[in-house]
């Protein structure tokens, strides 16, 4: 009998159609064709990862005083990341206590306080409820609060959970990322330069891309020259005597970054985080191609001025993956990459670049020498997966085997889903 069970508006999702997907994933394989493609999947994915998980969602540097707010989407619901009077960063639901008002539209506001713009109930930046118009002497505020959500900044970083028990495993992300961003005192940085684009394809779609370059050598020119696609895997049989001598100049390099590395005290090991987790996270610090400096379209610095106290040249890249997000933090600057499900076939990529607050735009840093490799690779990337997504439509697809050598993280990724969603019912 097929088992009916409400979602998080109430409305009906096929959760044993759903469960079966799940189960008929072939480890190793891409997902089933539903899985991409189906309205209720959508669902049921906002429910059970974007509702249920930690997500990222802005960096420190978007409420840089108090009073600064910024509005984000997350499926059908809106949250406020607020910078109060005492510095702290809080998150809160973006509805009024009232009659579910958005008090704020998305994106970024100057306020001193959250005034509701239906009925001018008012909030301050601690979420407190202090003036209802017209409710009565009875009426108690205390009530009224706005709806707080679970907020961590991680090294600038910030992330969000509307879940009501949030992963506790948070910390560990908490633990490692805080040291490693440390040098690079984020919350001195700036948004130099915010870009969103709609891809075309399902959030794992846009994920999966991702998480493998076995695709980099051929559709992604400008950041190539800055990035070795050999760090994400390769099999060492197809290696032409040249690309083994590459590979092999490769691990030379690495052999002597990481001693100097960690004279430096720069952590840089890799450290994987998703199989049997709930935060699914991967990091390790990176050697930048070329002259090493950074992500642009000559490899060196974007900006004279560095972030925090680092140099601008040997330090190499600090790479993050999460649940909707990866990262790349160099001396010069970083590049902040969040994604947000909109429909089963489109998915908001925002890509966010940070200098340190005191650089100078035109004097310091170009902003087209900044973002131009980022911006022509999210667009390669967006044809790539809007590609991937009429082939997952198509009444020929059958679900495609990962490579064992250069698709193995896109494997882990898929699979940490497969298990999250078993966990929370679907599945098993």
């Amino acid at each position: 009998m097929l088992q009916i069970v409400p979602d998080f508006r109430g409305e009906d999702v096929s959760h044993d159609v759903i469960a079966t997907l799940i189960r008929d994933r072939k480890p190793g394989h891409m997902l089933p064709a539903g899985l991409y493609n189906r309205r209720d999947v959508f669902e049921a994915d906002l429910d059970m990862i974007f509702h249920r998980h930690w997500i990222a969602v802005a960096v420190e540097a978007d409420v840089p005083e108090p009073g600064d707010v910024y509005a984000v989407d997350i499926g059908r619901s809106s949250i406020l990341i607020v910078r109060d009077e005492d510095e702290g960063i809080r998150a809160f639901h973006n509805v009024c206590s009232h009659r579910a008002a958005r008090l704020v539209p998305a994106g970024h506001s100057i306020v001193g306080k959250l005034v509701c713009p239906y009925h001018q109930w008012a909030y301050d930046l601690t979420g407190e409820l202090f003036s209802a118009p017209h409710m009565g002497v009875d009426f108690d505020m205390g009530l009224h609060h706005l709806k707080p959500v679970a907020v961590r900044n991680i090294g600038g970083l910030v992330y969000v959970c509307l879940s009501q028990d949030p992963p506790q495993d948070i910390e560990t992300l908490a633990a490692l990322m805080s040291e490693r961003l440390e040098p690079y005192e984020l919350k001195d940085a700036k948004v130099a330069f915010e870009t969103d684009i709609v891809e075309k394809g399902n959030w794992k779609l846009v994920i999966e891309n991702n998480r493998e370059c076995y695709h980099c050598a051929a559709n992604h020119p400008e950041l190539c020259l800055s990035l070795f696609a050999a760090d994400f895997g390769f099999d060492a049989v197809d290696l032409s005597p040249t690309e083994r001598a590459e590979a092999d100049a490769l691990d030379a390099a690495y052999v002597r970054a990481r001693a100097l590395w960690d004279g430096a005290g720069l952590d840089h090991s890799a450290v994987e985080h998703w199989q049997g987790q709930a935060t699914n996270f991967r990091t390790e610090r990176l050697l930048i191609a070329g002259t090493g400096e950074s992500q642009t379209p000559d490899s060196r610095a974007a900006s004279r001025v560095p972030l925090g106290r680092m140099g601008n040249s040997g330090c190499g890249n600090i790479h993050l993956w999460g649940i909707n997000s990866w990262n790349h933090v160099m001396a010069d600057h970083a590049v902040v990459i969040n994604i947000f499900p909109l429909s089963p076939g489109e998915t908001l990529v925002r890509t966010k670049w940070l200098v340190h607050k005191d650089a100078v735009e035109g004097v310091d840093y170009d902003l087209d020498h900044l973002t131009s490799v980022w911006i022509a690779t999210n667009q390669q990337d967006a044809d790539l997966v809007a590609m991937s997504q009429e082939g997952v439509r198509s009444a020929g697809y059958t679900p495609g085997p990962y490579s064992v050598h250069t698709e193995r993280l896109v494997d882990d990724w898929t699979t940490w889903y497969c298990e999250r969603m078993t966990h929370h019912g679907y599945g098993g």
